[in-house]
């Protein structure tokens, strides 16, 4: 499939999980971008014929990156652009397919399916706490010499 429709269907999703999050009706569309950007990056690197942990750990630092940069920018919490913006990462359909194996007693199938479940989910996680703890690096610079940070009004 096309990585700009599977971007476009990303798009839609995590407008969709923002919604259902109560996003703020102004952070719904930059957060959707994020998810979209994040997901055009782990549709690439899987076409690429890398393994299947790689896409999700290299897309979970971009959307953890962007979503950390954001969060400085429009003065909200990061959680807010990273959690949306992961969900089409989520392995719902190896998750699905292992407990389909479990119920029709192929265990050995079920074991591979929900280890590479399990190891999607984890690169999940480690790229977000890589993500985060770079950014806890680098946020002094971006505030210093970043032109969309507003400026402290020191008017009382």
């Amino acid at each position: 499939m096309n990585i700009f429709l599977q971007g476009l269907y990303s798009f839609f999703c995590v407008v969709g999980f923002s919604i259902i999050f109560n996003l703020p009706r102004k952070l719904i569309f930059i957060a959707s971008i994020n998810g979209m950007f994040g997901w055009m990056l782990y549709a690439f690197l899987q076409s690429s014929g890398t393994s299947f942990i790689v896409p999700a750990f290299i897309g979970s630092i971009f959307v953890g990156l962007v979503g950390e940069f954001l969060a400085s920018v429009q003065k909200h919490p990061a959680t807010l652009f990273i959690i949306p913006g992961i969900i089409p990462f989520v392995p719902g359909y190896g998750i699905y397919y292992t407990m389909y194996h479990i119920v029709s007693q192929d265990f050995e199938t079920a074991m591979t399916t929900g280890a590479e479940s399990l190891f999607i989910a984890i690169s999940i996680a480690c790229g977000i706490v890589l993500a985060t703890s770079l950014f806890r690096i680098i946020r002094p610079f971006t505030e210093k010499f970043c032109v969309f940070t507003p400026k402290k009004n020191n008017t009382i």
